[in-house]
């Protein structure tokens, strides 16, 4: 894989709720809605930390 790939990618609603700074209830509850951007791999929440911070900070936001 990618090492930029990788180094972007969030595994777990834990570490979604921790980038996106929301306790992990709520967290769960908009990935579970499909409020973001997410999807389970191998049962696994999986998002990508560059696509979380377009949802909250505007599409002309350049991911660091």
């Amino acid at each position: 894989m990618d090492e930029t790939l990788a180094r972007d990618l969030c595994w777990g609603a834990e570490e979604i709720a921790r980038e996106i700074g929301r306790p992990r209830s709520a967290t769960f509850h908009m990935l579970s809605t499909g409020q973001l951007p997410a999807k389970k791999v191998g049962g696994r929440w999986c998002a990508s930390r560059s696509k979380l911070r377009s949802l909250f900070l505007g599409d002309d936001h350049q991911a660091s």
